[in-house]
């Protein structure tokens, strides 16, 4: 056997090892996959397809499009308006609320920020039901607020704080909060110090160090925040149905009136299966504009 020989069969030999080596280690992954498949089977695909099957009949069983003809009836058009517009105003207040805490937290010392995160996380250890509750005895015409404000002389008359929109957001808001802070606050973590020492090093004031420099880097964190948040609301039921008193009329409690007072599930199903796949096409839509921003700034 010539030499040249010998190093054509190592080489098939190689070349066979690597072969028998992927292919161990793809049904390693696969196996590795399938009890995750199975669970997104079981609590996403299976319930959703079976809502979709759902909504396709009518209160008297029978195969119809009805309930999603009926979504374009002006009661229903206004309950999917208000959801965005709650949802939209909890989001813009979160961001306004949110970014200087976050902006705080990243700048002080490693320390002190965990102390001051415990106040951030504190409100997850109390049930939302809870913490509705409490903003329900807050915000009451006889509650603790118009009864301070009016001890005070600021107010003649309690204010309507509660039962409307306003109550709704202040409840939604609270609970919202800390959704965007810990996705923006680890976001601005990662900004190198480094980047707005060398600009104003260049001769940028503070506020045009963070115009320019810390804002834009920080941007990834706003938006994983947002997309977060604004889903969230899209689908909220126990804080408007508590602080808005029914006079805030979102989607989701359009579906729980559906099934509670009405028992039709086909009804209910359509204006779930909407809602899931408006959810679905807002988180795709995010996706696209994060993956375009960032070949955006490889190319700069």
């Amino acid at each position: 056997m010539t030499l040249a020989q010998t190093h054509i069969e190592e080489f098939s030999l190689n070349t066979g090892a690597l072969h028998r080596s992927r292919r161990n280690n793809n049904l390693a992954f696969v196996g590795l996959s399938v009890p995750a498949f199975v669970l997104v089977m079981l609590v996403l695909i299976i319930p959703f397809a079976w809502l979709a099957w759902m909504s396709l009949y009518d209160a008297t069983g029978a195969l119809s499009a009805e309930n999603y003809v009926r979504l374009s009836r002006p009661a229903y058009v206004e309950s999917f308006l208000t959801t965005f517009k709650v949802a939209a105003i909890v989001t813009f207040t979160c961001v306004i609320l949110g970014y200087p805490v976050a902006y705080l937290l990243s700048q002080l010392r490693e320390k002190t920020a965990q102390i001051l995160m415990i106040f951030i996380i504190l409100p997850f250890w109390t049930s939302v039901l809870v913490r509705t509750y409490a903003w329900l005895v807050l915000l009451q015409r006889q509650g603790l607020i118009n009864t301070w404000l009016t001890d005070l002389g600021l107010i003649s008359e309690p204010l309507p704080l509660v039962n409307n929109l306003t109550g709704t957001v202040i409840g939604m808001v609270h609970i919202m909060l800390p959704f965007l802070i810990l996705p923006l606050y680890a976001s601005m973590k990662t900004i190198d110090p480094v980047l707005l020492r060398a600009a104003s090093n260049c001769g940028a004031s503070p506020a045009q160090a963070f115009r320019q420099v810390f804002l834009p880097l920080s941007l990834p964190g706003v938006a994983t925040g947002v997309a977060l948040i604004f889903v969230l609301c899209l689908g909220y039921y126990l804080t408007p149905a508590l602080l808005g008193g029914g006079r805030v009329a979102m989607w989701s409690t359009q579906i729980a009136d559906m099934i509670a007072k009405f028992a039709n599930w086909g009804a209910a199903s359509a204006l779930s299966v909407v809602l899931l796949v408006v959810t679905g096409t807002i988180l795709w839509i995010v996706n696209a504009l994060f993956k375009a921003a960032s070949v955006t700034r490889g190319r700069v």
